[in-house]
Protein backbone atom coordinates (compact mmCIF):
# COMPACT_ATOMS: atom_id res chain seq x y z
CA UNK A 1 0.00 0.00 0.00
CA UNK A 2 1.65 3.53 -0.87
CA UNK A 3 0.00 5.54 1.83
CA UNK A 4 1.64 8.43 0.05
CA UNK A 5 -1.02 8.45 -2.98
CA UNK A 6 -3.91 8.97 -0.58
CA UNK A 7 -5.95 12.29 -0.55
CA UNK A 8 -8.69 10.91 1.88
CA UNK A 9 -9.91 8.11 3.66
CA UNK A 10 -13.54 6.48 3.67
CA UNK A 11 -14.96 4.39 6.36
CA UNK A 12 -18.39 2.55 5.91
CA UNK A 13 -19.30 1.56 9.32
CA UNK A 14 -17.20 3.69 10.68
CA UNK A 15 -18.97 3.87 14.34
CA UNK A 16 -17.90 0.43 14.89
CA UNK A 17 -14.49 -0.16 17.20
CA UNK A 18 -11.86 -1.54 14.95
CA UNK A 19 -13.07 1.04 12.18
CA UNK A 20 -12.97 3.95 14.49
CA UNK A 21 -9.84 3.33 15.53
CA UNK A 22 -8.55 3.41 12.08
CA UNK A 23 -10.34 6.76 11.24
CA UNK A 24 -8.22 7.62 14.42
CA UNK A 25 -5.12 6.14 12.87
CA UNK A 26 -5.30 8.15 9.58
CA UNK A 27 -6.50 11.62 11.51
CA UNK A 28 -3.47 11.25 13.52
CA UNK A 29 -1.49 11.34 10.17
CA UNK A 30 -2.96 14.53 9.13
CA UNK A 31 -5.32 12.48 6.74
CA UNK A 32 -9.10 13.78 6.09
CA UNK A 33 -11.38 11.47 6.75
CA UNK A 34 -15.02 10.44 6.23
CA UNK A 35 -17.17 7.67 7.04
CA UNK A 36 -21.14 6.72 7.15
CA UNK A 37 -22.80 4.86 10.24
CA UNK A 38 -26.44 4.01 10.57
CA UNK A 39 -26.78 6.03 13.86
CA UNK A 40 -24.88 8.42 16.01
CA UNK A 41 -23.20 7.30 19.15
CA UNK A 42 -20.63 8.50 21.66
CA UNK A 43 -17.82 6.72 19.43
CA UNK A 44 -19.20 8.60 16.34
CA UNK A 45 -19.32 12.32 18.66
CA UNK A 46 -16.16 11.63 19.75
CA UNK A 47 -14.65 11.34 15.94
CA UNK A 48 -16.71 14.01 14.79
CA UNK A 49 -15.10 16.79 17.73
CA UNK A 50 -11.46 14.86 16.62
CA UNK A 51 -11.96 16.12 13.15
CA UNK A 52 -14.19 13.44 10.82
CA UNK A 53 -16.82 14.53 8.56
CA UNK A 54 -19.76 11.33 9.37
CA UNK A 55 -23.05 11.20 7.95
CA UNK A 56 -25.55 8.64 9.10
CA UNK A 57 -27.58 8.91 6.06
CA UNK A 58 -27.36 5.37 3.70
CA UNK A 59 -27.18 7.66 0.36
CA UNK A 60 -25.23 8.54 -2.74
CA UNK A 61 -25.48 12.03 -1.59
CA UNK A 62 -23.72 11.37 1.36
CA UNK A 63 -20.40 10.16 -0.29
CA UNK A 64 -20.12 13.35 -3.29
CA UNK A 65 -17.15 15.09 -1.97
CA UNK A 66 -15.31 11.96 -1.26
CA UNK A 67 -16.30 10.18 -4.93
CA UNK A 68 -15.43 13.13 -7.46
CA UNK A 69 -11.81 12.08 -5.74
CA UNK A 70 -9.76 9.31 -7.50
CA UNK A 71 -6.96 9.35 -4.43
CA UNK A 72 -9.52 8.16 -1.80
CA UNK A 73 -9.02 4.92 0.14
CA UNK A 74 -12.28 3.05 0.83
CA UNK A 75 -12.50 1.33 3.40
CA UNK A 76 -15.39 -1.25 4.84
CA UNK A 77 -16.54 -3.60 7.88
CA UNK A 78 -18.16 -6.76 6.95
CA UNK A 79 -20.80 -6.06 9.75
CA UNK A 80 -22.06 -3.73 6.74
CA UNK A 81 -25.50 -5.54 5.61
CA UNK A 82 -24.92 -5.83 2.14
CA UNK A 83 -28.50 -3.95 1.08
CA UNK A 84 -26.36 -1.17 2.17
CA UNK A 85 -27.24 1.78 -0.52
CA UNK A 86 -23.34 3.76 0.09
CA UNK A 87 -22.32 0.07 -0.45
CA UNK A 88 -23.27 -1.18 -3.73
CA UNK A 89 -22.83 2.43 -4.76
CA UNK A 90 -19.09 2.02 -3.87
CA UNK A 91 -19.32 -1.45 -5.99
CA UNK A 92 -21.16 -0.28 -8.82
CA UNK A 93 -18.98 2.71 -9.40
CA UNK A 94 -16.09 0.32 -9.39
CA UNK A 95 -13.96 1.50 -6.62
CA UNK A 96 -11.45 -0.51 -4.72
CA UNK A 97 -12.75 -1.30 -1.32
CA UNK A 98 -10.93 -3.14 1.63
CA UNK A 99 -11.38 -4.99 4.88
CA UNK A 100 -10.63 -3.23 7.82
CA UNK A 101 -8.40 -6.75 7.97
CA UNK A 102 -6.50 -5.77 5.07
CA UNK A 103 -5.30 -2.19 6.08
CA UNK A 104 -4.36 -3.56 9.33
CA UNK A 105 -2.11 -6.62 7.43
CA UNK A 106 -0.45 -3.70 5.43
CA UNK A 107 0.04 -1.62 8.51
CA UNK A 108 1.48 -4.55 10.44
CA UNK A 109 4.00 -5.37 7.34
CA UNK A 110 5.98 -1.91 8.66
CA UNK A 111 5.81 -2.52 12.53
CA UNK A 112 6.89 -6.08 14.69
CA UNK A 113 3.59 -7.02 15.24
CA UNK A 114 1.93 -8.63 18.33
CA UNK A 115 -1.66 -10.05 17.84
CA UNK A 116 -3.87 -11.12 20.71
CA UNK A 117 -6.20 -13.69 19.07
CA UNK A 118 -8.91 -15.68 21.20
CA UNK A 119 -13.23 -15.81 21.05
CA UNK A 120 -12.88 -14.09 24.32
CA UNK A 121 -10.16 -12.28 26.19
CA UNK A 122 -8.80 -10.87 23.48
CA UNK A 123 -9.81 -6.92 24.31
CA UNK A 124 -8.50 -7.03 27.37
CA UNK A 125 -5.10 -8.88 26.70
CA UNK A 126 -4.61 -6.24 23.63
CA UNK A 127 -5.67 -3.02 25.93
CA UNK A 128 -2.84 -4.60 28.95
CA UNK A 129 -0.30 -5.15 26.17
CA UNK A 130 -0.22 -2.20 24.91
CA UNK A 131 -0.32 -0.19 28.17
CA UNK A 132 2.97 -2.28 28.99
CA UNK A 133 4.66 -1.61 25.59
CA UNK A 134 3.58 2.43 25.31
CA UNK A 135 5.06 3.06 29.47
CA UNK A 136 7.84 1.07 28.75
CA UNK A 137 10.91 1.78 26.62
CA UNK A 138 9.76 -0.10 23.70
CA UNK A 139 6.76 2.18 23.32
CA UNK A 140 3.97 0.79 20.45
CA UNK A 141 1.30 1.69 18.17
CA UNK A 142 -1.99 -0.10 19.33
CA UNK A 143 -5.67 -1.27 17.65
CA UNK A 144 -7.91 -2.13 20.35
CA UNK A 145 -11.25 -3.52 20.61
CA UNK A 146 -12.43 -1.28 23.56
CA UNK A 147 -11.76 2.03 25.05
CA UNK A 148 -8.75 1.82 27.47
CA UNK A 149 -10.14 4.10 30.42
CA UNK A 150 -6.27 5.07 30.50
CA UNK A 151 -6.09 6.59 26.99
CA UNK A 152 -9.96 7.16 26.41
CA UNK A 153 -9.73 5.92 23.17
CA UNK A 154 -9.27 3.13 21.58
CA UNK A 155 -5.76 3.76 19.35
CA UNK A 156 -2.55 4.36 20.67
CA UNK A 157 -0.22 5.94 18.69
CA UNK A 158 3.92 6.32 19.15
CA UNK A 159 6.17 8.18 17.04
CA UNK A 160 9.27 6.53 16.72
CA UNK A 161 8.27 2.83 18.20
CA UNK A 162 8.71 -0.24 16.11
CA UNK A 163 5.94 -2.34 17.35
CA UNK A 164 2.39 -2.45 16.56
CA UNK A 165 -0.05 -4.15 19.58
CA UNK A 166 -3.17 -5.40 17.50
CA UNK A 167 -6.26 -7.18 18.45
CA UNK A 168 -6.55 -10.52 15.91
CA UNK A 169 -10.70 -11.05 15.41
CA UNK A 170 -11.58 -14.45 14.44
CA UNK A 171 -14.75 -13.31 13.05
CA UNK A 172 -14.50 -13.50 9.12
CA UNK A 173 -11.15 -15.06 9.22
CA UNK A 174 -10.16 -11.45 9.77
CA UNK A 175 -6.86 -12.18 11.46
CA UNK A 176 -5.80 -14.06 8.69
CA UNK A 177 -4.18 -10.77 7.17
CA UNK A 178 -1.84 -10.68 9.97
CA UNK A 179 1.51 -12.14 9.98
CA UNK A 180 3.32 -10.88 13.50
CA UNK A 181 6.17 -10.95 15.45
CA UNK A 182 4.39 -12.65 18.31
CA UNK A 183 0.72 -13.94 18.68
CA UNK A 184 -1.14 -15.46 21.86
CA UNK A 185 -4.66 -17.07 22.09
CA UNK A 186 -6.76 -16.65 24.43
CA UNK A 187 -9.71 -19.43 23.73
CA UNK A 188 -10.91 -21.05 20.76
CA UNK A 189 -14.72 -21.71 22.13
CA UNK A 190 -17.29 -22.37 19.05
CA UNK A 191 -18.60 -18.98 18.02
CA UNK A 192 -19.29 -17.45 14.75
CA UNK A 193 -21.04 -20.84 13.95
CA UNK A 194 -22.40 -18.93 11.13
CA UNK A 195 -19.11 -18.48 9.77
CA UNK A 196 -17.26 -21.56 10.43
CA UNK A 197 -20.17 -24.17 10.44
CA UNK A 198 -18.05 -26.48 12.99
CA UNK A 199 -16.23 -25.65 15.99
CA UNK A 200 -13.46 -27.79 14.32
CA UNK A 201 -13.17 -25.38 11.28
CA UNK A 202 -12.75 -22.68 13.79
CA UNK A 203 -9.83 -24.74 15.84
CA UNK A 204 -7.96 -25.34 12.50
CA UNK A 205 -8.27 -21.61 10.94
CA UNK A 206 -6.27 -20.37 14.92
CA UNK A 207 -4.16 -22.72 13.91
CA UNK A 208 -3.81 -21.39 10.52
CA UNK A 209 -3.23 -18.02 12.12
CA UNK A 210 -0.28 -19.64 13.91
CA UNK A 211 1.37 -20.64 10.93
CA UNK A 212 1.67 -17.71 9.79
CA UNK A 213 4.10 -16.13 12.91
CA UNK A 214 7.48 -14.93 11.64
CA UNK A 215 10.09 -17.53 11.32
CA UNK A 216 11.77 -16.01 14.36
CA UNK A 217 8.55 -15.11 16.50
CA UNK A 218 7.05 -16.48 19.15
CA UNK A 219 3.69 -18.03 20.06
CA UNK A 220 1.65 -18.33 23.28
CA UNK A 221 -1.36 -20.12 24.16
CA UNK A 222 -3.60 -20.76 26.79
CA UNK A 223 -2.31 -23.57 28.83
CA UNK A 224 -5.90 -25.04 28.44
CA UNK A 225 -5.39 -25.06 24.63
CA UNK A 226 -2.17 -27.03 24.58
CA UNK A 227 -3.91 -30.35 23.59
CA UNK A 228 -5.14 -29.18 20.46
CA UNK A 229 -1.28 -28.26 19.55
CA UNK A 230 0.20 -31.68 20.60
CA UNK A 231 3.52 -32.22 18.73
CA UNK A 232 4.06 -28.71 18.43
CA UNK A 233 6.86 -27.44 20.47
CA UNK A 234 7.13 -24.38 19.43
CA UNK A 235 4.93 -22.63 21.54
CA UNK A 236 5.14 -20.83 25.30
CA UNK A 237 1.82 -21.82 27.16
CA UNK A 238 0.48 -19.13 29.88
CA UNK A 239 -2.17 -19.74 33.24
CA UNK A 240 -3.78 -17.98 35.77
CA UNK A 241 -1.97 -20.54 38.66
CA UNK A 242 -1.01 -23.63 36.96
CA UNK A 243 2.87 -23.85 37.75
CA UNK A 244 2.98 -26.74 34.12
CA UNK A 245 2.43 -23.22 32.28
CA UNK A 246 5.94 -21.03 31.63
CA UNK A 247 3.76 -18.12 32.74
CA UNK A 248 1.76 -18.16 35.50
CA UNK A 249 0.51 -16.08 38.79
CA UNK A 250 1.55 -17.36 42.42
CA UNK A 251 0.81 -15.69 45.79
CA UNK A 252 -2.47 -14.34 45.17
CA UNK A 253 -4.55 -12.41 47.19
CA UNK A 254 -7.77 -10.47 46.78
CA UNK A 255 -7.07 -6.82 48.98
CA UNK A 256 -9.80 -4.10 48.73
CA UNK A 257 -10.83 -5.81 44.99
CA UNK A 258 -7.18 -5.66 44.10
CA UNK A 259 -5.53 -8.67 43.34
CA UNK A 260 -1.69 -8.85 44.81
CA UNK A 261 0.41 -11.28 43.36
CA UNK A 262 3.86 -12.71 41.94
CA UNK A 263 4.21 -13.20 37.69
CA UNK A 264 6.25 -15.98 37.17
CA UNK A 265 8.11 -16.29 33.82
CA UNK A 266 11.04 -18.52 32.57
CA UNK A 267 13.79 -16.43 33.18
CA UNK A 268 12.11 -15.34 37.19
CA UNK A 269 9.53 -13.88 38.72
CA UNK A 270 7.92 -10.17 39.27
CA UNK A 271 6.90 -9.27 43.19
CA UNK A 272 4.28 -7.26 44.23
CA UNK A 273 2.36 -7.31 41.02
CA UNK A 274 -0.93 -5.28 42.26
CA UNK A 275 -4.06 -5.06 39.73
CA UNK A 276 -7.40 -3.53 39.91
CA UNK A 277 -9.32 -5.11 37.85
CA UNK A 278 -11.78 -7.21 39.56
CA UNK A 279 -12.12 -11.02 38.35
CA UNK A 280 -9.50 -13.89 38.04
CA UNK A 281 -10.48 -14.17 34.40
CA UNK A 282 -8.70 -10.60 34.24
CA UNK A 283 -5.78 -11.72 36.33
CA UNK A 284 -5.42 -14.36 33.89
CA UNK A 285 -5.03 -11.78 30.73
CA UNK A 286 -2.84 -10.22 32.89
CA UNK A 287 -0.74 -12.79 32.91
CA UNK A 288 -1.29 -13.34 28.86
CA UNK A 289 -0.49 -9.65 28.56
CA UNK A 290 2.69 -10.00 30.90
CA UNK A 291 3.95 -13.03 28.76
CA UNK A 292 3.47 -11.25 25.84
CA UNK A 293 5.67 -8.11 26.89
CA UNK A 294 8.28 -9.38 28.19
CA UNK A 295 9.20 -11.43 25.26
CA UNK A 296 8.74 -8.31 23.27
CA UNK A 297 11.72 -7.07 26.03
CA UNK A 298 9.29 -4.84 28.17
CA UNK A 299 11.67 -4.58 31.26
CA UNK A 300 10.32 -6.33 34.89
CA UNK A 301 10.43 -3.13 36.75
CA UNK A 302 8.36 -1.41 33.59
CA UNK A 303 5.75 -4.56 33.57
CA UNK A 304 5.40 -4.07 37.53
CA UNK A 305 4.46 0.20 37.10
CA UNK A 306 2.02 -0.48 34.14
CA UNK A 307 -0.18 -3.16 35.49
CA UNK A 308 -0.48 -0.99 38.80
CA UNK A 309 -1.68 1.71 36.82
CA UNK A 310 -3.77 0.14 34.03
CA UNK A 311 -7.88 1.50 35.04
CA UNK A 312 -9.34 -1.40 32.91
CA UNK A 313 -11.63 -1.32 29.65
CA UNK A 314 -15.04 0.42 29.35
CA UNK A 315 -17.79 -2.37 29.01
CA UNK A 316 -15.31 -4.63 30.74
CA UNK A 317 -16.27 -5.64 34.25
CA UNK A 318 -16.59 -1.56 34.42
CA UNK A 319 -17.88 -0.53 37.84
CA UNK A 320 -20.36 2.30 36.97
CA UNK A 321 -21.68 2.85 40.18
CA UNK A 322 -21.03 2.43 43.75
CA UNK A 323 -23.23 3.49 46.83
CA UNK A 324 -25.36 2.23 49.94
CA UNK A 325 -27.94 0.95 47.56
CA UNK A 326 -26.98 -0.33 44.38
CA UNK A 327 -23.79 -1.28 42.80
CA UNK A 328 -23.85 -0.98 39.23
CA UNK A 329 -21.24 -2.73 36.36
CA UNK A 330 -21.57 -3.16 32.83
CA UNK A 331 -19.46 -6.00 30.16
CA UNK A 332 -19.23 -6.54 26.92
CA UNK A 333 -19.89 -10.36 27.60
CA UNK A 334 -21.94 -11.78 24.78
CA UNK A 335 -20.83 -15.58 24.53
CA UNK A 336 -21.99 -18.27 27.05
CA UNK A 337 -18.57 -18.75 28.64
CA UNK A 338 -17.93 -14.85 29.12
CA UNK A 339 -21.24 -14.67 30.77
CA UNK A 340 -20.27 -17.24 32.94
CA UNK A 341 -17.03 -15.68 33.95
CA UNK A 342 -18.57 -12.30 34.93
CA UNK A 343 -21.44 -13.76 36.90
CA UNK A 344 -18.88 -16.08 38.98
CA UNK A 345 -17.11 -12.91 39.34
CA UNK A 346 -19.14 -10.59 41.03
CA UNK A 347 -20.53 -13.26 42.65
CA UNK A 348 -16.96 -14.03 44.27
CA UNK A 349 -16.53 -10.35 44.98
CA UNK A 350 -20.21 -9.29 46.57
CA UNK A 351 -21.15 -13.01 47.99
CA UNK A 352 -23.85 -11.43 50.25
CA UNK A 353 -25.79 -9.39 47.81
CA UNK A 354 -28.64 -10.21 45.27
CA UNK A 355 -27.21 -10.47 41.62
CA UNK A 356 -28.93 -8.92 39.03
CA UNK A 357 -28.04 -9.93 35.51
CA UNK A 358 -29.95 -8.13 32.57
CA UNK A 359 -28.57 -9.52 29.08
CA UNK A 360 -29.29 -8.65 25.61
CA UNK A 361 -28.05 -11.76 23.62
CA UNK A 362 -25.97 -10.54 20.28
CA UNK A 363 -27.22 -12.28 16.50
CA UNK A 364 -29.77 -14.71 15.89
CA UNK A 365 -27.52 -17.13 15.33
CA UNK A 366 -25.29 -17.27 18.39
CA UNK A 367 -28.74 -17.34 20.28
CA UNK A 368 -29.57 -20.28 18.05
CA UNK A 369 -26.24 -22.48 18.59
CA UNK A 370 -26.05 -21.64 21.84
CA UNK A 371 -29.28 -21.29 23.64
CA UNK A 372 -28.84 -24.15 26.29
CA UNK A 373 -25.68 -22.50 27.18
CA UNK A 374 -26.64 -19.64 27.19
CA UNK A 375 -29.79 -20.65 29.90
CA UNK A 376 -26.88 -22.66 32.04
CA UNK A 377 -24.76 -19.61 32.35
CA UNK A 378 -27.92 -16.94 33.62
CA UNK A 379 -29.39 -19.43 36.22
CA UNK A 380 -25.92 -18.79 38.14
CA UNK A 381 -27.56 -15.15 38.67
CA UNK A 382 -30.38 -14.44 41.41
CA UNK A 383 -32.64 -12.38 38.90
CA UNK A 384 -32.34 -12.52 35.45
CA UNK A 385 -33.60 -9.84 32.97
CA UNK A 386 -34.10 -10.70 29.00
CA UNK A 387 -34.33 -8.09 26.37
CA UNK A 388 -35.07 -8.53 23.06
CA UNK A 389 -31.68 -10.07 20.80
CA UNK A 390 -29.74 -7.27 18.58
CA UNK A 391 -29.84 -8.53 14.94
CA UNK A 392 -26.33 -6.54 14.17
CA UNK A 393 -26.10 -7.67 10.82
CA UNK A 394 -28.37 -10.37 10.87
CA UNK A 395 -32.19 -10.87 9.63
CA UNK A 396 -34.55 -12.83 12.32
CA UNK A 397 -34.39 -16.34 12.09
CA UNK A 398 -37.75 -17.85 12.66
CA UNK A 399 -38.62 -19.36 16.25
CA UNK A 400 -35.54 -17.51 17.37
CA UNK A 401 -36.06 -15.06 20.11
CA UNK A 402 -34.86 -14.12 23.64
CA UNK A 403 -37.72 -16.60 24.68
CA UNK A 404 -35.76 -19.58 23.20
CA UNK A 405 -32.86 -18.81 26.16
CA UNK A 406 -35.63 -17.85 28.78
CA UNK A 407 -37.45 -21.66 28.14
CA UNK A 408 -34.47 -23.39 28.50
CA UNK A 409 -33.55 -21.43 32.34
CA UNK A 410 -34.02 -23.73 35.89
CA UNK A 411 -34.12 -20.40 37.47
CA UNK A 412 -37.29 -19.28 37.26
CA UNK A 413 -36.76 -15.51 38.85
CA UNK A 414 -36.67 -14.25 35.40
CA UNK A 415 -38.39 -11.78 32.94
CA UNK A 416 -38.35 -10.48 29.38
CA UNK A 417 -38.70 -7.04 28.91
CA UNK A 418 -38.66 -4.14 26.08
CA UNK A 419 -36.07 -1.62 26.29
CA UNK A 420 -38.67 0.73 27.23
CA UNK A 421 -39.79 -1.11 30.39
CA UNK A 422 -36.25 -1.85 31.87
CA UNK A 423 -35.57 1.22 33.79
CA UNK A 424 -38.90 1.53 35.06
CA UNK A 425 -38.40 -2.34 36.61
CA UNK A 426 -35.25 -1.64 37.92
CA UNK A 427 -36.56 1.35 39.66
CA UNK A 428 -39.27 -1.02 41.09
CA UNK A 429 -36.80 -3.60 42.53
CA UNK A 430 -34.09 -1.97 43.38
CA UNK A 431 -31.30 -3.75 42.68
CA UNK A 432 -28.83 -4.47 45.06
CA UNK A 433 -25.85 -5.80 42.53
CA UNK A 434 -26.80 -5.12 39.00
CA UNK A 435 -24.70 -6.31 35.80
CA UNK A 436 -25.42 -5.27 32.68
CA UNK A 437 -23.98 -7.66 29.44
CA UNK A 438 -24.44 -7.84 26.35
CA UNK A 439 -22.54 -6.98 22.60
CA UNK A 440 -25.45 -4.82 20.82
CA UNK A 441 -27.09 -2.04 22.17
CA UNK A 442 -27.16 -2.27 25.97
CA UNK A 443 -24.41 0.33 26.28
CA UNK A 444 -26.84 3.11 25.65
CA UNK A 445 -28.42 2.82 29.21
CA UNK A 446 -25.21 2.85 30.93
CA UNK A 447 -25.30 6.46 31.23
CA UNK A 448 -29.44 6.64 32.25
CA UNK A 449 -28.84 4.05 34.34
CA UNK A 450 -25.79 5.61 36.23
CA UNK A 451 -27.97 8.90 36.62
CA UNK A 452 -30.50 7.27 38.02
CA UNK A 453 -28.68 5.01 40.49
CA UNK A 454 -26.63 7.96 41.76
Amino acid sequence: MNWGTINKVYLLGIGGIGMSALARYFMSKGMPVFGYDRTPSPLTSSLITEGAHISFTDQESAVNEVLNDPHTLYIYTPAIPQNNQILNLLKQKQKKLYKRSEILGFLSKEYQSIGIAGTHGKTTVTSITAHIMNTSHLGCQAFLGGISKNYQSNLITHPSSKWMVVEADEYDRSFLKLFPKIALITSMDADHLDIYDTHQNLIDTFKEFISQIKDDGSCIINHRLRSHFDGNSHYLSYALDDQEADFYASDIKLIHHKYHFTFNHPHGEIHDMVLQMPGLINLENTIAACSTAIIAGAKEEEIRAAISTFKGIKRRMELIVSNDQTIYYDDYAHHPEEINASIKSLAAIYPNKKLTVVFQPHLFSRTQDFAKEFARSLDLADDIILLDIYPAREEPIEGITSRSILELMTNKSHILLTKEELIPHLNNIKPQLLLTIGAGDIDRFVEPLKNNFE
